[in-house]
């Protein structure tokens, strides 16, 4: 008989993160260590339980802009490369421990620079912490492989020095290159320099696009910036009536089998969706799109891979079979080289599901 399909379950099932940002995970614990350790005094509450609620509360306001002005304490008591380590450190050992078996963890190093630290040190401390935690998790007999994707802020300027740092640091577990900040407004090909670098050096990109705007924002991420997968990616949905045939661009979506990194609570924190029950994550996936289940921001929406899931499943119905689909359409969009996605895959995801679904 399979086991019950339950939070306990999916925890133990191998599972696969594409969209979790490192700013946006902390421990409520570390953030106070760190805030006191620098002198930050700006923290709205002194009791990590008290501050993880502020935080969940906060960010639980139906605006993306007042969600994303949590990040300014986060941010603020990571300037110095030694946090930005630990950060990263317990994020790998965070992740392992909910049974997180391959990571993608992005941030944007640019915001790691007020203090005056240089951007290829904030790079170099991110993959430092995510070794360290990957190498005490592994001895802990939960491993896990945690890759970076380095942000570009699209409000910003500095787009064609991230580009330059994905390629610099790829062989040392920089996987890839991504857009964050305000989508409208700000087009992703308004560094086309950036991009130009990325296409010559053949790096990997995924975009934030279909989370606050429309389709428009997610043709512009394939058509101008050659998004591989779509940060969020949800609003496609907008061309995906109940019955019907779908727009064009939800088409053509569906038929390249684009990724979407969806992250259904934060979707309804921000006010794109009222609900978890409204969220169109289900009825995308019924659809056949390349829909794959992630976080975006464990601290602010108070969530884990396991929660998350479980929300889904309950809500939408899924079984084991759905879990494992998703789980594996992550690994198929991951990037990371054919010969460590194959033995993840054949030594560690299906033996998992295996187990589980028997």
């Amino acid at each position: 008989m399979p086991v019950p399909l339950d939070a306990d379950s999916i925890r133990r099932a191998p599972k696969v993160l594409l969209h979790d940002h490192l700013d946006g995970g902390l421990r409520p614990q570390t953030v106070l260590e760190l805030a006191d350790e620098t002198g930050y005094r700006d923290l709205p509450a002194g009791d990590a339980a008290e501050l993880g609620r502020w935080f969940r509360q906060a960010a639980d306001s139906g605006s993306l802009v007042r969600y994303l002005e949590t990040f300014a304490h986060t941010v603020g008591v990571m300037q110095r490369p030694e946090a930005v380590r630990r950060v990263a450190r317990e994020c790998a050992l965070d992740l392992a421990a909910d049974g997180v078996v391959y990571a993608e963890v992005r941030m944007a190093p640019e915001l790691l620079t007020a203090g005056g630290t240089p951007i290829e040190e904030a790079v170099e401390a991110i993959l430092d912490g995510f070794a360290a935690g990957s190498a005490e998790a592994a001895a802990a007999g939960t491993p896990i492989r945690v890759g970076a994707l380095l942000c570009a802020m699209r409000q910003a300027d500095r787009w064609e020095e991230v580009a330059g740092l994905v390629v610099r640091y790829r062989d040392a577990r920089v996987v890839g290159f991504d857009l964050a900040g305000p989508e409208i407004g700000f087009p992703p090909d308004r560094h086309p320099e950036a991009l130009a670098l990325l296409d010559r050096a053949g790096a990997h990109r995924t975009i934030h696009a279909g989370e606050a705007a429309g389709v428009d924002s997610i043709r512009a991420a394939l058509d101008a910036a050659s998004a591989e997968r779509l940060g969020h990616g949800v609003r496609i949905a907008d061309e995906v009536p109940g019955e019907g045939p779908l727009g064009p661009l939800a088409q053509r979506v569906l038929d390249a089998q684009v990724p979407l990194e969806v992250a259904p609570s934060s979707n309804v924190q921000t006010g794109a969706y009222p609900s978890l029950a409204a969220h169109p994550v289900g009825r995308l996936h019924r659809a056949g799109f390349a829909v794959t289940v992630n976080t975006d921001n464990r601290l602010m929406s108070g969530v884990s891979v396991t929660s998350e899931l479980a929300a889904v499943t309950a809500t939408c119905g899924w079984g084991w079979g759905d879990v494992q689909t998703v789980t594996e359409r992550a690994l198929a969009a991951a990037f990371v080289d054919d010969a460590e996605r194959a033995r993840l895959l054949d030594d560690v995801v299906r033996p998992g599901f295996a187990a589980l679904r028997s």
